[in-house]
């Protein structure tokens, strides 16, 4: 039993060492490497209790990257946080009530793009901005709002 849990722990371990998971991420993983479920809650609990296993602060941190970097819309980002095994509550709780970002966000976005499209037609640049914008997550009103200012 003891070493099924060390297993589990040095596994787990080796995981976080390559990148922030979540709870449920690093649970799945382990019982995909067929440890027992006994150990695999006993090694999320320690490393919970550890501090190396925080989802509210990976959420905070994964929701910066994806509006950011990726710069994805909030639908977009609550999408990909769940997907990493974010739960529901931890999201809305790194949402709250702040204001929505998405116009600011495509605007950026769509004024990164268009260097790359300058050498097209307007109207053939702003449909593919459209479309590039919509596979991102942002409603439709936002992005009119955003290729009507272009």
């Amino acid at each position: 039993m003891k070493g099924s849990r060390d297993k589990a722990t040095q596994y787990a371990l080796k995981l976080l060492s390559y990148r922030g998971r979540s709870a449920k991420e690093l649970r799945d993983r382990l019982r995909g490497k067929g440890i027992p479920e006994s150990a695999v809650s006993y090694a999320i609990r320690y490393l919970e209790d550890a501090g190396l296993i925080d989802d509210v602060s990976l959420a905070e941190s994964l929701k910066r990257e994806a509006q950011a970097v990726k710069m994805l819309s909030e639908k977009a980002t609550k999408k990909y946080l769940l997907s990493r095994g974010i739960p529901r509550d931890v999201i809305a709780g790194v949402f709250g009530c702040e204001e929505n970002t998405d116009l600011d966000n495509a605007r950026r976005f769509v004024n990164k793009k268009m260097k790359a499209l300058g050498a097209y037609p307007t109207e053939v640049a702003k449909r593919r901005l459209y479309g590039l914008l919509s596979r991102r997550g942002y409603s439709s009103e936002t992005i009119l709002k955003v290729l009507k200012n272009e």
